[in-house]
């Protein structure tokens, strides 16, 4: 007696509950064996929670084809004549009509011998290692997509440090130049300091030596000649015009200023030349801050900077 297709499955070592569910699925053999090998992967519960599908499904729609069962005792398989495949049950060739929409069969006389046990295990076989090739492939899937995004990710890690880096940099080259400035200026009043004490040594210098000639009486015999005394400085408030050295970070900025403007007009003019804001000056000798919104009020000559001065833009 020959096999049924659920006792071949079962033979090839199939769980019977996935055999029954392929059988009901397909309808045939190499229906089942197909379903069993693309759904091997899956659980039973989620094949069992799929919805059932019967194997003549097809055979219920408009123009499917029209396939006789077995007659006479003479008839042992169906044959589609148009590829001369060979089926042992009529559910067999429904579910290979509605794979190909392949329409004619016929009866044959042929009789389709069951699988060997050689040819049961070679199926087998070739199902676990289809199963392990797929396996071995989605690995590798996983395993180049976890690497594309570990790039991806450091990629991003880098892009960020770099811009992190790239601002200190920046920082450090603005705080640099500030000090540079800073530096320039105290260098340049202590020039001026030094060169004054200079200037006020050589001139007690001189008018000592005038009084010690004029104790000796030597005025009279060889009179000295007759120095035009300096012109007295005028007084700050006597100023009208401030010559200001402003130090920004692109370089030095010579302005001259009525005496009534405010540092607030200064800033002012400093950012419509520097397209940078202002929010303090300093002053380098003596050392003075201005700061916005507190000092920037007064005028030129109210903060002392008249006649001339240097100041430190912030």
């Amino acid at each position: 007696m020959a096999q049924t297709d659920l006792e071949v499955l079962l033979d090839m070592g199939f769980e019977e509950a996935r055999a029954k569910l392929a059988v009901k699925k397909n309808g045939g053999l190499q229906g089942a064996l197909n379903w069993l090998e693309e759904n091997q992967d899956k659980s039973l519960e989620d094949l069992q929670a799929e919805p059932a599908a019967s194997a003549g499904d097809d055979e219920d729609e408009e123009g499917g084809p029209t396939i006789a069962p077995l007659e006479g005792e003479n008839a042992k398989s169906l044959t589609c004549n148009e590829c001369g495949k060979k089926f042992r049950t009529h559910a067999q060739a429904s579910f290979h009509a509605s794979k190909t929409e392949h329409t004619d069969f016929s009866e044959s006389t042929d009789e389709i011998a069951p699988l060997t046990e050689e040819e049961k295990k070679a199926k087998l076989e070739e199902l676990r290692r289809k199963a392990a090739e797929r396996k071995e492939a989605k690995a590798a899937q996983e395993k180049e997509e976890n690497k594309r995004n570990e790039q991806i990710r450091q990629k991003a890690t880098k892009e960020t440090q770099d811009l992190k880096e790239e601002l200190a940099r920046k920082e450090q080259i603005k705080e640099a130049a500030k000090k540079r400035m800073e530096k320039q200026a105290d260098l340049e009043a202590k020039r001026r300091i030094k060169a004054k004490i200079e200037e006020d040594k050589a001139e007690r210098k001189r008018l000592q030596e005038e009084a010690k000639a004029a104790r000796e009486g030597r005025v009279s015999a060889q009179p000295s000649p007759v120095v035009a005394a300096p012109p007295t400085p005028k007084p700050a408030s006597a100023h009208t015009e401030a010559r200001l050295r402003l130090q920004t970070p692109g370089g030095n900025i010579l302005k001259t200023y009525p005496a009534e403007t405010t540092l607030f007009e200064v800033a002012h003019d400093v950012e419509a030349e520097t397209q940078t804001p202002v929010t303090s000056f300093t002053m380098t000798f003596p050392r003075k801050k201005f700061e916005s919104g507190i000092d920037f009020g007064q005028t030129l000559k109210e903060a002392g900077l008249v006649p001339s001065s240097v100041l430190v833009v912030n």
